[in-house]
């Protein structure tokens, strides 16, 4: 599969242009030394349990935890999973290159775009109208 900046990305119709080859390049191997990506978010809560005497109904209130949750979408429902402090240390790393990976993405996506829209082949007809089909 051909990748950013290759040649094989580039056709006879479409050619990149140095800075584009070069940033797709750095994009390329920025993409590559990402590591494991959750999907979500971690966050650290505190909680009121359902006893009514419990010191978390108090005035002020003594809330339990601090708990750490990681908030996710799953087949189009929210799934919530609660840490211990060990994984939530030890899984941060990948919740931060999820983040990285996605603004890198947007940057590839923008590149791309940037290409498509470089083409003269791309240009608009005037009024927004489709060409008419040859024959």
């Amino acid at each position: 599969m051909p990748r950013p900046g290759d040649a094989e990305c580039e056709s006879k119709e479409v050619q990149l242009d140095a800075e584009r080859r070069a940033e797709a390049k750095r994009l390329h191997q920025a993409i590559a030394r990402v590591g494991f990506v959750l999907p979500g978010t971690l966050a650290q809560r505190q909680t009121r349990c359902g006893r009514s005497g419990c010191h978390c109904h108090a005035d002020p209130p003594q809330l339990h935890g601090p708990y750490w949750l990681w908030t996710r979408k799953v087949a189009a429902k929210t799934v919530t999973r609660m840490l211990t402090d060990e994984q939530a240390l030890d899984y941060q790393e990948w919740f931060d290159n999820a983040k990285t990976l996605r603004a890198l993405t947007s940057e590839l996506e923008a590149l791309s775009l940037s290409v498509v829209e470089a083409d003269p082949r791309s240009a608009r007809r005037p009024g927004g109208r489709k060409p008419n089909p040859p024959g």
